[in-house]
């Protein structure tokens, strides 16, 4: 079976060594005020996937492979699932734009 992108090396000797060491963004966790912090990971990326799955259904919905209560259905799962995230975040002090992740190269997720 062969796969459309080479295969991830986590190591690569035929790589040249670089001068300084690399190394990646950490996340920073305070002991005391953990909870806040991770519900502030774990939120964001409920709504990064929460925005994954709207695309999706757009996607569908242009696409005509969604009948009309389908479209309804989903219209409302993905408000209410909205509305579900952005209250625990207010219940950890967290505004929308507090749920915004950092992916790098790829940018931020909201």
């Amino acid at each position: 079976m062969t796969y459309p992108f080479p295969p991830l090396l986590l190591r690569d000797d035929r790589l040249p060594p670089t001068e300084a060491p690399v190394t990646a963004p950490r996340i920073a966790l305070d002991p005391d005020r953990l909870e806040h912090d991770l519900a502030r990971i774990l939120l964001g990326l409920m709504e990064m996937l929460r925005q994954i799955m709207e695309l999706q259904a757009i996607r569908r919905m242009e696409a005509g492979s969604l009948s009309e209560s389908q479209q309804e259905q989903l219209g409302t799962t993905l408000m209410r699932a909205e509305a579900a995230i952005h209250e625990m975040a207010a219940r950890f002090g967290l505004t929308p734009a507090d749920l915004s992740l950092d992916l790098g190269p790829l940018g931020r997720t909201i």
